[in-house]
């Protein structure tokens, strides 16, 4: 009787001690690929398809279905959007601009890669898909297209939502996607700064400007996610894939990504699994918020304040004395790193672009919800300029020139009140 009353009390708290291990396992695994961007052979892998939070690297799928559409010819890199109150209200890192507010697609791109802006991913969302419910079937879409098995999108900013999440395998799928069937935009993915009016803001990629040959792309932060990033950078005509997931701080995080740099481009490849050959994760994410944030510490500010801060103290990042947890996965090999180089801002405004439209009646007549899971059209119109530019076997149109804009409009916006940051870079 004994012995039964005991399996009947201990059952319980055995299997609720077996899934805490089982947690605090998956959060100490600290997911990380490396693949060759050209073979999509997978050069090193650790945990690479547990499920995990992407947080603000989820703007890498927002960008995707965006120039998907304008891909489609249905919306330009000029197209306005307006900044609706539902913008306005999400939490930071954001722009802050009222409602009502008009921005241009190329604007509001450079705001999310660089400044990590939220308000700008939900007007991206609402004017591209016509909500943010419809914007996320057509991420879904491409992602089921591209064969991210492992992700799911609610939201096209990455703020803590349990339903959201990926792994470090589909954001190399989706990192390669970008990279083959946008090679004319990736100039998007490694802006070191924005200027708009007084304000620069850095982007808080700490390989950019910092790693030989580091050209992009995205970092992500939530309590729950630990510090994300996806990342490339090219050598000798040859370009390779970071993804790491859930470091503690914006510095390990950065200097893990290096040192997998350093030993992607020390192995030739040939001999690696690819992308598609990883089998599919049926895991849940783990919660990271208690090992990144404390149990006492319910809001954080954004990783590109800690990584500023970071730079004014010491110049550089002290690769010599990584944090505990970097060390057990790297040991005292960290990468190559050396002090950032200088970056120019690039500007960005508010307002339409000079002669822009809105797109055509019978485009917007469509109800975004019928073209979220529309098959792939064939190219649209020019987006500007003349003359067809050949890839991949089809006739598009030629690139716009993305790094140059034109001078921030004399335009009062509205700033709001200081927010309590949760997340963003």
């Amino acid at each position: 009787m004994t012995t039964a009353l005991f399996s009947r009390t201990a059952a319980p708290l055995f299997s609720g001690l077996a899934a805490l291990l089982l947690s605090v396992s998956m959060a100490l695994a600290a997911p990380a690929i490396v693949v060759d961007a050209g073979s999509g052979r997978v050069l090193h892998a650790e945990d690479a398809t547990l499920a995990w939070y992407p947080a603000s690297i989820t703007k890498l799928m927002t960008t995707y279905v965006v120039l998907s559409e304008i891909r489609a010819g249905r919306i330009t890199f000029e197209t306005p959007l307006t900044v609706s109150a539902t913008a306005t209200a999400v939490i930071p890192s954001k722009m802050g601009f009222k409602p009502g507010t008009e921005v241009t697609v190329d604007n509001a791109l450079k705001m999310i890669m660089v400044k990590s802006a939220n308000d700008m991913a939900v007007a991206l969302a609402e004017g591209v898909g016509g909500s943010v419910e419809n914007f996320a079937a057509m991420m879904n879409a491409s992602a089921s297209r591209l064969g991210m098995h492992d992700s799911y999108f609610v939201n096209p900013h990455g703020l803590p939502d349990e339903r959201q999440r990926t792994s470090a395998r589909d954001m190399a799928v989706l990192a390669r996607a970008l990279l083959t069937e946008f090679p004319q935009y990736k100039d998007y993915f490694g802006i070191g700064a924005i200027r708009f009016g007084k304000r620069i803001m850095r982007n808080t990629n700490g390989l950019i400007g910092r790693y030989p040959g580091a050209d992009g792309m995205k970092t992500g932060f939530i309590c729950a996610s630990g510090f994300n990033v996806v990342a490339t950078a090219t050598r000798n005509g040859r370009t390779l894939i970071t993804v790491v997931l859930g470091a503690h701080n914006a510095t390990e995080r950065t200097i893990r990504a290096a040192a997998l740099f350093d030993k992607g481009f020390a192995s030739t490849g040939w001999a690696g699994s690819t992308l598609e050959a990883m089998p599919v994760s049926y895991t849940s994410p783990p919660d990271m918020r208690e090992a990144v944030c404390g149990r006492n510490r319910g809001t954080v500010g954004e990783d590109g304040d800690e990584m500023q801060t970071v730079e004014a103290n010491a110049g550089l990042f002290n690769i010599f004395s990584p944090s505990p947890g970097l060390s057990k996965v790297m040991g005292d090999k960290p990468g190559t790193l050396g002090p950032r180089d200088p970056t120019t801002p690039i500007d960005v405004y508010v307002g339409r672009a000079p002669g822009a439209k809105a797109a055509p009646a019978a485009v917007a007549a469509t109800p975004p919800a019928a073209r979220a899971f529309a098959p792939k059209e064939a190219e649209g119109p020019a987006l500007s300029g003349s003359g067809p530019m050949v890839l991949q076997g089809a006739v598009r149109p030629p690139p716009r020139p993305v790094m140059k804009t034109q001078a921030p409009a004399k335009k009062t916006v509205q700033k709001t009140p200081p927010a309590r940051k949760v997340s963003g870079n």
